[in-house]
């Protein structure tokens, strides 16, 4: 088993090396590349062109209300609109060409067949984009009453490879064998990441989550990169903790987590359990943020199309797709329209007049874009 995985992984490794960086002239062989790293900084006004995928589901709800509020608030955004649907064979290149060319993305959830080999297009997404973080902030909102308090939490978690490879196949009938890819080149990076967002966000700790007790080649492989990275952060605490244990202390006592970073499957498991402790995930904004490119969408995975009740209804919550594009705004810099739009949100969810039932309310979307434009200053 292990001779006929070896060609598998070497495909891989070779696909994941990217070309060695070049030195910038006159800086002393400092390398050309920098992590990209969410921040907010002063824009130049200029519009931007973004992408906009609708997707499935719910997507043409929120997204609708993403629209709704950019327009009313004259944020500097205008829409390149594609229809992609998640079962469709792969993402169309016409999709791919455009965000490559605008460089930020916003999207409705893309629903994923279950079994049968049919590839998910937000890993084809990811993967052609080298998105390679995931970027999840999960918070308590004001004035919405949750079991635990003072939660901020932001989930950081690698993108690319893990259990999410998508290296498999049937040995003998009955018997599949899934390759869990670990690679030093996306360890570092993604630490690289967590601590340059720490730093900029004026973070205090770092927690990496792994379980290098069992897997130790490949979870030990990112826990050496992650302690070599936190040694150049000396001003940033930095924990490690086994994911079983992980996900005891975020229901028990989440509040002492700060920044998390993670390979693949914990992540998406921790970002999931993080948003239910603050509300679901109809409030959990997120980003897929690369080298050169971002997609935002809903942060937490676990509910992104809904079901067909919701979308008769027209109740799907938008504050999760609103608080992504606020994040947007932020990356494409322009804070100030953020700012505006986060408190926005933040006021109708503190009024609790409207509220969609995952909330605890009866309202539509409509209604709570409404009242979200209502609370534009």
């Amino acid at each position: 088993m292990a001779r006929r995985s070896a060609p598998l992984l070497r495909r891989l490794v070779a696909a994941a090396s990217p070309p060695a960086p070049q030195p910038l002239p006159g800086h002393g062989g400092g390398l050309a590349r920098r992590t990209v790293t969410y921040m907010p900084r002063p824009g130049d006004g200029t519009p931007r062109a973004v992408t906009l995928i609708p997707g499935d589901g719910i997507g043409p709800l929120v997204t609708g209300a993403v629209r709704q509020v950019m327009e009313a608030m004259h944020a500097p955004v205008y829409f390149e609109t594609y229809e992609v649907r998640g079962d469709m064979p792969t993402v169309p290149p016409a999709v791919i060409e455009s965000i490559r060319r605008n460089k930020v993305c916003i999207k409705g959830g893309l629903a994923t067949p279950v079994g049968g080999g049919v590839s998910s297009l937000n890993m084809q997404l990811r993967k052609e984009l080298d998105l390679y973080a995931s970027l999840v902030h999960c918070s308590n909102l004001p004035g919405l009453p949750t079991r635990h308090e003072g939660v901020d939490i932001v989930v950081i978690r690698e993108n690319t490879e893990g259990e999410y490879s998508g290296l498999e196949h049937e040995v003998v009938p009955g018997v599949v064998e899934s390759l869990k890819v670990i690679t030093k080149f996306c360890s570092e990076r993604i630490a690289k990441y967590a601590f340059e967002y720490a730093y900029l966000n004026n973070r205090k700790k770092v927690t990496a989550v792994h379980k290098a007790n069992i897997m130790k080649l490949a979870d030990g492989l990112f826990l050496e990169s992650c302690r070599e990275v936190a040694s150049k952060y000396p001003g940033i605490q930095y924990n490690e903790m086994i994911v079983d244990n992980c996900s005891m202390q975020l229901v028990s006592k989440p509040e002492q987590f700060d920044v998390m970073v993670t390979p693949n499957l914990y992540g998406n498991l921790v970002a999931n359990t993080a948003a239910g402790i603050v509300g679901g995930t109809g409030i959990m904004p997120g980003g897929n943020v690369g080298q050169d490119y971002a997609v935002f969408e809903q942060g937490a995975s676990a509910g992104n199309v809904g079901n067909e009740k919701i979308v008769e209804q027209k109740k799907a919550n938008p504050v999760a797709l609103l608080l992504s594009s606020a994040m947007m705004l932020r990356h494409l810099q322009f804070p100030s329209f953020a700012d505006r739009l986060e408190t926005a949100v933040e006021r109708v969810v503190a009024e609790g007049t409207y509220r969609t039932k995952d909330l605890g309310g009866t309202s539509t979307t409509q209604e709570v874009t409404n009242a979200v434009i209502a609370n534009l200053d």
